[in-house]
């Protein structure tokens, strides 16, 4: 691997080998630079697991809401995870309560319908691209189907998500930003509609109706839920389609180990091993310290989670897919009160495609490597060649 730790630290995960496998990167940084002031960002950079599960859970000096720190956010990009306590508590408990409302039973049971009968679809076939012909139309026509809603068009879904997730790397490379505010304008149409007339059921039936006299603001309550349908969609399929690639090409853990272990277990430690999210930014409010680091009213700090779960002072054997690791206080969905609200929908997600493919597809395998898109912030394959029998 090239010595690429003395260069820059962060452009540097894009390049093609890196974006391939960039954990032996993250491990070289953690234990030379884990903590730096990356000027290119105007950010501190912190890649140590307690370093970032101690910014998290500091809501009084990090704040996800940068308007603390005197910045200007779009009316569109303020939602339930980017407030901060106590007006973030009273819009997670709304959508919790809507959440917790859903039969996760009947949840299980449509995704193993849908699941089921695109695989069947697709095992006619040679082989079939892993992402766009079955991890993101599985992901759509579900989380669709959650919050009780029609199912947008797929074409159009995934130019949104393309463009809101390199988008996420705006501070980078500017370019990326201007897509991204005319993918919300277009994904905020949709869900208002939604909410002006709302399904019957669903998620977003039930958070229609309980949305009025609960005190949040018709704008954050549809910039919530756009964020559950692009949780459920765009973080879904890019889960599963790392997860396959380490279970089918990496080899890091087979599916006749997945099948038999705990479930629950073994997605909690993909998601650790395999998430796409790798990165998330908070603003310091005042003045104080992170790890030994002085960190200064004002300042951004980018926390690397995709480093932190890879961290050996908190995770034994980092590098080897354990499915019964326990505990696995992994961050892949944040930590604590700000943890992504799509979070259990996608575990299950997850969990169900995995079983059903175990059972139905044991003879699944990869043909040919995988290629990924040069997204830092969330990471996510492009091509992913596989065959069902």
């Amino acid at each position: 691997m090239s010595e690429i730790v003395d260069h820059d630290p962060i452009i540097s995960l894009a390049s093609p080998e890196l974006l391939r496998n960039p954990y032996p990167w993250y491990e070289k940084l953690r234990r030379k630079r884990p903590a730096f002031f990356y000027d290119r960002l105007d950010s501190w950079i912190f890649s140590r697991y307690d370093d970032c599960v101690a910014v998290l859970k500091d809501s009084a000096n990090f704040a996800a809401d940068w308007r603390r720190v005197g910045e200007t956010m779009p009316p569109r990009a303020v939602n339930m995870l980017t407030l901060d306590p106590p007006e973030h508590t009273v819009v997670r408990r709304l959508f919790m309560e809507a959440l917790r409302a859903q039969d996760h039973q009947a949840l299980e049971r449509m995704i193993e319908q849908h699941t089921t009968e695109l695989l069947a679809d697709l095992a006619r076939r040679p082989s079939f691209e892993f992402l766009t012909e079955f991890a993101e139309p599985l992901a759509l026509s579900t989380t669709s189907a959650y919050l009780g809603v029609p199912m947008p068009d797929p074409a159009w879904a995934c130019r949104i998500a393309r463009d809101i997730v390199a988008g996420m790397d705006a501070g980078l490379w500017p370019e990326r930003g201007r897509p991204v505010v005319a993918a919300q304008e277009e994904l905020a149409v949709l869900v208002e509609d939604w909410l002006d007339r709302p399904p019957p059921s669903g998620v977003v039936g039930v958070i229609a109706k309980q949305a009025t006299g609960s005190g949040v603001a018709p704008d954050i309550v549809a910039n919530t839920v756009r964020g559950l349908l692009f949780s459920g969609y765009s973080s879904g399929s890019k889960l599963l389609g790392l997860v396959a690639i380490a279970l089918l090409h990496q080899r890091a853990a087979g599916l006749e180990r997945f099948r038999e272990a705990d479930t629950a277990r073994a997605v909690d430690e993909m998601v650790r091993y395999a998430s796409p999210i790798q990165a998330l930014a908070r603003a310091c409010v005042r003045d104080t310290e992170v790890g030994g680091s002085p960190v200064r009213a004002g300042q951004a700090v980018t926390l690397l989670l995709g480093a932190a779960n890879r961290d050996p002072a908190r995770f034994p054997d980092p590098d080897t897919a354990l499915l019964d690791r326990h505990p696995n206080p992994h961050l892949g969905f944040g930590r604590g009160p700000k943890s992504c609200l799509g979070s259990p929908f996608t575990a299950i997600f997850t969990r169900v495609v995995l079983r059903v493919i175990a059972k139905r597809y044991p003879g699944i395998r990869a043909r040919g490597a995988p290629t990924y898109f040069p997204n830092l912030t969330a990471r996510s394959i492009e091509r992913f060649e596989v065959a069902l029998r």
